[in-house]
């Protein structure tokens, strides 16, 4: 192959190729050219590179071509503009998408509580089975209240964070089973009323209210949130819709990766109230109204904002650049 003589020959149609790529704006028809230069230059630098193995003017040609592959395919987001495009659209969404589902297991939630709590109650042998006396009584009278000073602000903040997280996550990465989540799920609805008995029966069941509240709101609703998105990732593989099953659980997967990242900061924040806030000598009313901020803040952000997100099309999930063109289906 005379190297000098293609060259001479393919110039012209490589400079337009050139051209086409750092153009701004391509209509219909310069897409089209685009795309045929784009083939007709790929089959150049083959022949090319076949013939006469690496040369100046295969390199010249690769380095076109290189140009124009980024226009054709795009290219990925600034990761400073990433951030902002997760944290304003792919999580509010992703949680918004769980909404009712942590609803309904929220007032599951409730309703196991008090379910157990007054059917321990209600039979002084089934409190017996709990521990002696003495043990029953030093928990309701000290241990219980004493749990939230045992240590330092910032070691009690990170044990209950790590604790909550590995709920969370068991949630999460076992959702597919159907049965892991809820497990977690009643598992906790019933220590929870199990302390509220023994705490009620010792008459301190006011104390058990007001220390559970301050962090209590929002520790529990991101781990609704958790076991919610759990059941929405078993979902996804029994009822897959129009989409293949693995597909289904793609999508899911990956608008379940979005919802951890969120809890993390959530149970972190949760955290920073348990191990700063209940612990403190202030009325119970400051307490509790700064848990409640921080749970209404949760809300607004996965309500209001994921709203919104949603009505942009936003699921939680990758862009389609991200994640990869869909399998086109029927329907």
């Amino acid at each position: 192959m005379d190297l000098d003589a293609l060259s001479a020959a393919r110039r012209d149609e490589w400079k337009r190729l050139d051209d086409l790529s750092r153009s701004r704006g391509l209509d219909g028809p310069s897409v089209d050219e685009f795309v045929a230069r784009y083939q007709s230059a790929s089959a150049d630098l083959a022949d090319i590179k076949t013939s006469a193995g690496r040369t100046p003017q295969g390199d010249h040609v690769s380095t076109m071509l290189s140009r124009a592959r980024l226009r054709l395919t795009g290219t990925p987001d600034n990761v400073l503009r990433q951030i902002p495009r997760f944290f304003i659209d792919q999580l509010p969404a992703a949680l918004y998408q769980l909404r009712w589902t942590t609803l309904a297991l929220t007032f599951a939630f409730i309703g196991i509580v008090w379910l157990t709590g007054a059917w321990i109650v209600s039979d002084s042998a089934l409190v017996a089975t709990l521990g002696s006396e003495y043990q029953l009584e030093q928990y309701a009278e000290e241990d219980f209240v004493a749990y939230y000073s045992a240590h330092s602000e910032a070691m009690f903040g990170a044990m209950v964070w790590t604790n909550n997280a590995w709920i969370a996550v068991q949630s999460v990465i076992f959702g597919i089973s159907g049965v892991w989540p809820l497990y977690v799920f009643v598992q906790n609805a019933v220590g929870l009323g199990t302390s509220a008995a023994i705490m009620f029966e010792y008459d301190r069941g006011a104390d058990f209210v007001l220390y559970i509240l301050p962090h209590g709101q929002l520790e529990m609703t991101s781990i609704f949130v958790a076991c919610a998105a759990g059941l929405h990732m078993f979902w996804a593989w029994v009822v897959p819709g129009h989409r293949s099953r693995m597909d289904a659980l793609a999508g899911q997967g990956r608008a379940l990766a979005t919802v951890a990242i969120g809890l993390v900061l959530s149970l972190a924040l949760s955290g920073v109230v348990e191990g700063w806030v209940t612990r403190q000598e202030w009325p119970w009313a400051i307490k509790i109204g700064i848990g409640t901020l921080a749970l209404a803040a949760f809300l607004a952000y996965m309500l209001v904002l994921g709203r919104r997100a949603a009505t942009t099309g936003e699921t939680g999930d990758l862009t389609e650049y991200e994640a990869g063109t869909p399998r086109l289906v029927a329907g």
